[in-house]
């Protein structure tokens, strides 16, 4: 019994004490420029398409096939841009481009 009371104590004290997950997940922000040329110079990414995600918003994806780096990007109005998710082993999709919508 105190095997397991001394186990439960352990589990939840160091739940207790990881920090939140906002916390652990910051996001790199900044203006449009320089957000683009970071992701074109140092990772040798390139837009592969955008669309709008609201009224203000526009997203973004950049990939590299010679790193397999990727990153989405969420630009406001104001010109300011943050990496919402970054990651490798990027694998392109050219099929995407050859499926046909339907007609409506």
């Amino acid at each position: 019994m105190f095997k397991r009371i001394a186990a439960a104590t352990l589990v939840f004290g160091m739940a207790a004490l990881a920090p939140p997950i906002a916390q652990a997940q910051q996001r790199t922000c900044g203006p449009r420029d320089n957000i683009v040329t970071q992701l074109k110079e140092k990772y040798g990414e390139v837009s592969h398409g955008a669309g709008m995600r609201s009224a203000t918003q526009v997203l973004e994806v950049w990939s590299s096939k010679k790193t397999g780096s990727w990153s989405v990007l969420i630009t406001d109005a104001r010109g300011v841009t943050c990496v919402m998710a970054a990651g490798q082993n990027w694998v392109a999709n050219p099929a995407f481009d050859e499926v046909k919508e339907p007609e409506a």
